[in-house]
């Protein structure tokens, strides 16, 4: 089953500095039939103006992860950690028993990028901060796991999560596939372009909320840039 989510009809806000489109119930938006799908609980998609952000506040138990489309992010943490994450980048905060954080754009240009949040296994523990490059050639025509609460993905950012995030870019034309297991929550965003999940026409900034499909077939409908995340 395939749940398309346009864009256009998403929940949003636009606060000057910050427009912000929301794919889950998040702050003033609030619809009680979408709350998360699954333990992902917030997708949204923020086009940050230059010189501007999230001034510090407080998280916990839950885990951030932060895709950058482009420009880049400026991070500070109640842990002393301190970095830059630009376009092409991911960083990931698991606030366990609680931090507190600022993410501000200090470019010249608008930065826009995902903010992901999905709920840890259990609540608790030391906060963590981490981020890592990814760069879009290394995903070209196959999804590369991001961040990950599995073992198996030693190359990804850890998360203390039953889930995974993973990313790919397509030529239109190419095809890429992720084996599903039936009982798995699955959301799929384009970053940009346009792709065909198993029939289902995604255009870029949709979500697309799959639950039992064995396989997630994507096949880019024009040049794209995919997320998706598997979440308990």
């Amino acid at each position: 089953m395939i749940e398309l989510r346009p864009f256009n009809k998403l929940g949003g806000a636009d606060h000057g500095w910050l427009k912000a489109k929301h794919h889950f119930s998040f702050a003033s938006y609030y619809d009680p039939k979408n709350v998360g799908h699954g333990s992902l609980r917030v997708w949204n998609d923020d086009e940050i103006e230059p010189n501007s952000g999230f001034p510090p506040h407080p998280h916990a138990n839950m885990e951030i992860i932060t895709y950058v489309r482009e420009g880049a992010i400026t991070h500070q943490d109640s842990m002393g950690n301190r970095g830059r994450t630009e376009a092409g980048d991911v960083q990931v905060m698991s606030a366990g028993s609680g931090v507190r954080h600022s993410e501000y754009n200090l470019e010249p240009v608008r930065t826009t990028l995902f903010q992901i949040w999905i709920e840890p296994t259990k609540d608790g523990g030391e906060p963590a901060w981490g981020a890592k490059p990814f760069p879009k050639g290394d995903r070209s025509g196959s999804l590369v796991t991001l961040a990950s609460g599995f073992k198996a993905d030693s190359d990804a950012l850890p998360i203390r999560a039953d889930a995974r995030v993973l990313a790919t870019t397509l030529k239109a034309g190419e095809s890429t596939s992720y084996p599903a297991d039936r009982t798995r929550n699955l959301y799929l965003v384009p970053a940009v372009g346009a792709v065909d999940v198993n029939g289902v026409r995604v255009n870029a900034r949709d979500g697309a909320a799959i639950r039992d499909e064995a396989t997630v077939n994507i096949t880019a409908l024009e040049d794209s840039e995919v997320v998706l995340v598997d979440a308990a």
